[in-house]
């Protein structure tokens, strides 16, 4: 029954924040009373390798307990990994493509137009697929002052989809992260989540 299943896919490299990202709306999801995985692979840990998480959501207990390879929702936090298949080579749009579905949702931290990073996934043929961009690494440079393009993506997930809300995202982060944070890194963190729910293109 996989229909049942919310699935997200991120891909970023190690310092990018995407694990944390995953975290962060798996735990947003679970306080708007829904099931949840959040979980990360990594290659060879070393700066700029890199990194996926992934995130499975359901109204109802998950039974799966596998790798996402079907996600409806991609989010790429580094624009260099297109091109890269999943092992590592070169290919035309590899791996950041793989298994997705035909009304597939991608977000792609970048200041091109969706139009242009459509091609780029070489998704022109791919009709229903809808491409979201946003120039998170900016955002997160003005916002946090330093370059964490995970928290404006997902405010821009909350823009781009429907089964999460902004207000929840940013709820959460408050709660969980107070303790953890300064109140300044997360007033940035919440204005960047802001920003990128108001600027990401689709």
């Amino acid at each position: 029954m996989m229909e049942n299943y919310i699935e997200v896919r991120w891909h970023g490299r190690a310092q990018q924040g995407v694990v944390t990202a995953a975290k962060v709306l798996g735990e947003a999801c679970l306080r708007s009373g829904k099931f949840v995985q959040a979980f990360p692979e990594f290659g060879p840990e070393r700066m700029g390798a890199p990194v996926k998480a992934y995130n499975r959501i359901s109204a109802e207990p998950i039974r799966l307990h596998c790798q996402v390879t079907n996600p409806k929702y991609v989010l790429i936090a580094d624009p260099t990994l297109i091109g890269m298949n999943l092992s590592g080579g070169m290919e035309s749009s590899g791996g950041v493509t793989d298994g997705t579905p035909e009304d597939a949702i991608f977000i792609v931290n970048t200041p091109k137009a969706p139009e242009e990073m459509r091609k780029e996934l070489g998704l022109e043929g791919r009709k229903d697929v809808k491409v979201f961009t946003l120039d998170a690494a900016k955002i997160s440079l003005e916002t946090i002052g330093r370059m964490m393009p995970n928290t404006p993506m997902l405010g821009a997930l909350a823009k781009a989809t429907s089964f999460i809300t902004l207000e929840a995202l940013v709820e959460n982060f408050k709660e969980n992260y107070s303790k953890k944070f300064s109140p300044k890194v997360i007033e940035g963190n919440v204005a960047a989540m802001g920003r990128g729910y108001e600027e990401v293109r689709g």
